[in-house]
């Protein structure tokens, strides 16, 4: 856990270092650094972290000071697309390749010709999929789907997760030679919890760009709000909590942001650790805050993995990425162990 941070820290607007990223500690000054030295190299990265701390927006800040800021950023969520999709999407295909393939297409690497191909939750990439991006990264070449000639893609590739790749290997369900080509340079982001010190920054940051596109004058947060913010955990990290200022922000009435402006999830969350207390006001919960309470159980107790918790719900993943959507639930990352278990 980071510091206890006081309640009257500075809670005012801050530059950022890059796009939407702010921070003070120790931990965060050492990631802009090494974003800086990497850069303009091309090296490949990969990027470690929680859904939330920021993984996209690193990538991002390290394409726009290399020296292929001018090309395309092409950021893809491989946990997002369906397994029997993902390698024409990457890779591209030539019409008549299969049922549905009217015309040629070129594929998202091609698309990143010149710039950079963000490659999100890369664990969640099938096998055979990763044996085609390990070529490319060893030789540049891309073979689109139903196609014999070879494409010369020059492309950078920067990766990242939210679940240990050690682990997936371990498992069988990532290779160990395309884990060792992705992992040149290591980026890892902390979770907010371990930087609390930097919740007063990014709220007054939120505050004023969420305030500024509302057209609102607000003064900044009231001591029942600023507590309230110091005292979560944020599950969801800092995208949580530009979400929550987001919504305060929309709904506040006053000049300042109260208490009451903030998520109900801030004060009785389904996220934390079930007790008795917490089972007896489920009794006073609607349909849809049981139903995410119970996709979160599930999605802790299959570590993030989506088709698992498809599976287990009896639900599809499109349904499945439906209902996060809607709740505004990020995957997440293997849950830290109780303080009961951590006696035991």
């Amino acid at each position: 856990m980071g510091r206890v941070t006081p309640i009257d820290a500075p809670w005012q607007a801050s530059t950022p270092a890059y796009g939407d990223i702010l921070g003070t500690t120790a931990k965060m000054q050492r990631i802009f650094k090494l974003v800086a030295k990497v850069a303009p190299t091309e090296s490949t990265v990969l990027i470690l972290g929680e859904s939330g701390t920021g993984k996209e927006l690193i990538a991002r800040a390290i394409h726009l000071q290399s020296r292929r800021q001018n090309g395309a950023f092409v950021p893809v969520n491989c946990a997002a697309l369906p397994e029997s999709l993902i390698e024409s999407e990457l890779f591209g295909y030539e019409r008549g390749a299969f049922t549905g393939a009217a015309q040629s297409r070129r594929g998202l690497i091609e698309e990143a010709e010149g710039g950079t191909l963000f490659l999100d939750e890369i664990g969640d990439m099938p096998l055979a999929t990763q044996v085609k991006l390990l070529r490319f990264l060893e030789s540049g070449e891309v073979r689109r789907l139903g196609d014999n000639e070879v494409h010369i893609v020059n492309a950078r590739v920067i990766a990242a997760t939210n679940v240990p790749l050690q682990e997936l290997m371990k498992k069988g369900r990532f290779r160990e030679d395309l884990f060792y080509r992705l992992n040149v340079v290591t980026i890892e982001l902390p979770p907010l919890r371990e930087r609390t010190e930097d919740i007063p920054l990014l709220a007054g940051y939120f505050l004023e760009k969420y305030a500024r596109r509302a057209n609102k004058k607000l003064r900044g947060f009231a001591p029942d709000a600023k507590a309230a913010l110091l005292r979560y955990d944020y599950p969801g990290n800092v995208r949580e909590l530009e979400n929550a200022i987001e919504r305060a922000v929309t709904v506040s009435e006053a000049d300042t942001i109260v208490r009451g402006d903030l998520p109900q999830s801030f004060f009785a969350t389904p996220m934390l650790e079930a007790v008795p207390s917490h089972e007896s006001a489920r009794d006073a919960w609607s349909l849809d805050e049981v139903e995410r309470d119970h996709i979160v159980r599930v999605l802790n107790r299959q570590k993030g993995n989506v088709t698992n918790t498809a599976r287990q719900l009896g639900i599809s993943r499109t349904t499945l990425w439906r209902k996060m959507h809607k709740y505004r639930l990020m995957r997440p990352a293997a849950p830290e162990k109780t303080a009961r278990e951590k006696r035991a």
